[in-house]
């Protein structure tokens, strides 16, 4: 079974993974500085891993397939992703991309020795503002993404070259996003001095960026080609009359299942139970999401806060009301 590169790994012993690096102890990490290093690290990897699991969980919430994941199992999204399809692609770039997000913004909070603030990337000032703050240094952070999503992706075999691209795809959706970021000094917040970084993007905005490549990811065939090292196996684009894909696209070469009806083969748990829109003319409606099976509708009441006014000074009381909703699920 293909799991998610080298995220997987993350829920099962990161130290003893991360130990197998040099790059971050300089190859010793039997004393406790070094092991605290490789503590910390695995940390931050994993909360990117889980930021980028629930946020492809937030983009599918309303599709069929809807980035559902397995409890005690080291795969965690079951066979969805042996296949190398269009969700495959999305969860390698999500999830590289959050650990990417997740250890640059670690860094800048200084929680770590081994890693700080950009110095690097400071130009000259601009009019009305001088640097000040703390960059965030994405390079460090992409490069950590690398280490860890790119480690088994050496092989020379077309899954291994769909992983790398699009474990690249999601590291490059942040660097191409880093902005701005200022803060305002003076008096009664007259800006007298404004001070700026470089800052790290909303994750939502990656999520929904890379949301909107894989509604449009270039599908590929795989070519075989005799080298000093034996068969390697590259991609290129199946339709020639559409413009090639470029780094920051995403790619897949086998056709994904319809998600309509559970199937342990394929990792499809159907949509049966699952709640639709009864008013939506897209995939999250019950026309589309029950795949034609039709829908049950069933009434729940739900307490709300209501009636609320605010007294002088300063707080808001509200009354509890109960309304009644109607609720579609898939049959």
């Amino acid at each position: 079974m293909i799991y998610l590169g080298y995220f997987l790994f993350l829920f099962c012993g990161l130290t003893r993974v991360m130990a197998s690096y040099p790059i971050w102890c300089g190859g010793d990490v039997s004393n406790s500085s070094a092991s605290g290093k490789v503590q910390y690290q695995s940390m931050s990897v994993a909360e990117g891993v889980k930021i980028g699991i629930q946020e492809c969980q937030h983009q599918f919430r309303g599709r069929r397939w809807n980035c559902t994941t397995i409890n005690d199992n080291l795969a965690i999204f079951g066979p969805v992703l042996d296949k190398a399809t269009r969700e495959s692609a999305f969860v390698h770039a999500i999830a590289s991309a959050g650990v990417a997000f997740a250890v640059t913004r670690a860094c800048s909070e200084g929680s770590a020795t081994i890693c700080g603030c950009d110095t690097r990337r400071k130009g000259p000032p601009g009019e009305g503002w001088k640097w000040g703050g703390c960059s965030e240094d994405v390079e460090f952070g992409s490069m950590v993404s690398r280490e860890f999503a790119d480690a088994r992706e050496n092989r020379p075999d077309a899954r291994s070259a769909m992983n790398r691209h699009n474990n690249e795809a999601g590291r490059v959706s942040i660097t191409d996003r880093m902005y701005l970021k200022c803060k305002c000094h003076g008096l009664s917040g007259s800006c007298e001095v404004k001070t700026c970084w470089w800052s790290q993007p909303d994750f939502r905005m990656i999520g929904d960026y890379m949301k909107d490549k894989y509604d449009s990811s270039s599908e590929m065939v795989v070519e075989k080609h005799r080298e000093s090292r034996g068969w390697v196996e590259t991609l290129r684009p199946k339709y020639t009359f559409f413009k090639p894909p470029t780094e920051t696209d995403l790619v897949y070469y086998e056709s994904s299942p319809n998600f309509c009806e559970p199937n342990p083969e394929t990792g499809s748990f159907g949509t049966r139970d699952r709640i639709c829109n009864l008013t939506s003319h897209g995939i999250d409606g019950c026309d589309l999401l029950c795949c034609g099976r039709g829908h049950s509708t069933q009434t729940e009441k739900r307490k709300e806060k209501c009636h609320c006014i605010f007294h002088w000074c300063c707080y808001v009381s509200c009354q509890e009301c109960t309304r009644v909703y109607d609720v579609h699920a898939c049959k």
